[in-house]
This record gives C-alpha cells, structure tokens and sequence, in this order.
C-alpha cells in the first residue's frame, strides 16, 4: 500500500468536505511506486466534486491547475504518469496569472 498526502486548494475544500488535506491509500507494491493518476482516482473515489475541477472531460489536467508531486511540476515529470512513492506529498494549486501594469 502506498499513502499519499494530497494538499487541496481552499477554492476546492467545500467539494472535500471542507478538508485541504486528504490522506489516502493506494494499492501498490510497499517498496516502490504508483503513477499519479492511481493516486488521484483513489482522491475521486472520496472526493469525487473535486475531478471536474483539476481534469478535463478526456481527463487532461486543466490549464488553470497545476499538481506537485513533492516540489516536481507534472507538467515536467511524465504528466499523470509521475511516479508517487509512500509518504510523498501530492499539491494541487490554481495557477497564479497577472503581473504589475
């Protein structure tokens, strides 16, 4: 079993029962890893509101969202395919747009 932290945005806790945290479990080998969609479906069978917000229909990560693993970007480490090891972190943040006029 692999157990994941996966950190929440605030925008998106009233569609996980108010948590900004969430603990779950993954089957999977002790030693080793998962890829980060197992990872998240485990999220969806909890919290399933929270999906439609950080993928698509075809289920692409949006955007507008970005996830860590840990301090990696997916969008640099093999997308939904990231490998995530027991005790890892997972972040989903809203993407931060805009600058100085």
């Amino acid at each position: 079993m692999i157990r994941v932290t996966v950190r929440i945005p605030a925008v998106l806790a009233p569609l996980a029962a108010g948590r900004t945290e969430v603990d779950v479990v993954v089957p999977g080998p002790d030693d080793g890893a998962v890829p980060l969609d197992r990872v998240l479906d485990a999220l969806w069978a909890v919290h399933p509101g929270v999906r439609d917000r950080v993928l698509t229909e075809q289920g692409a990560l949006r955007p507008h969202v970005n996830v860590f693993v840990g301090p990696e970007s997916i969008r640099f480490s093999g997308g939904l395919a990231t490998p995530v090891t027991d005790g890892a972190e997972v972040s989903i943040l809203p993407a931060v747009s805009g600058g100085a006029r």
